[in-house]
């Protein structure tokens, strides 16, 4: 599953071995983890520190309890988030990024932080679209 690719800061080609737009290849499993609406905000989160399970859900506002579940298995699987399950009463478990994770998840957060930037653009042309096509 080779694919070339020039890269633009040296304009030389680079073999990479995984080409996520193939249907088989394993990466698009994980960029779905990652970008997918919990991954990321679940990767965001811990990009700020570990936290137990219900500091997480709290912190990622509206999603389930199963979804987190899910998210944060597969994020583990995956090899971007450790959980560490200590032995006390009650049961202590917390979630922090694996390095891979934080090398992820830095590069998520400045996608999110440019997304929250330009907001007010995304708003305007929102606006523009939805007047347009409501006088059609």
């Amino acid at each position: 599953m080779e694919l070339s690719v020039r890269t633009a800061e040296s304009g030389e080609c680079q073999d990479l071995a995984y080409n996520v737009f193939a249907r088989s290849c394993p990466s698009r499993g994980t960029l779905e983890h990652v970008t997918g609406r919990w991954g990321a905000l679940t990767l965001g989160a811990l990009h700020e520190g570990s936290l137990r399970f219900n500091e997480l859900r709290r912190r990622v506002d509206g999603v389930s309890e199963k979804m987190l579940s899910q998210t944060l298995h597969a994020l583990e699987r995956d090899g971007l988030v450790h959980r560490d399950a200590q032995p006390t009463n009650p049961p202590r478990v917390d979630y922090e990024l694996t390095p891979l994770g934080r090398e992820v998840a830095e590069r998520l957060m400045t996608l999110i932080q440019f997304v929250e930037g330009r907001m007010d653009d995304v708003l305007e042309a929102r606006g523009r679209y939805d007047e347009t096509r409501g006088a059609l």
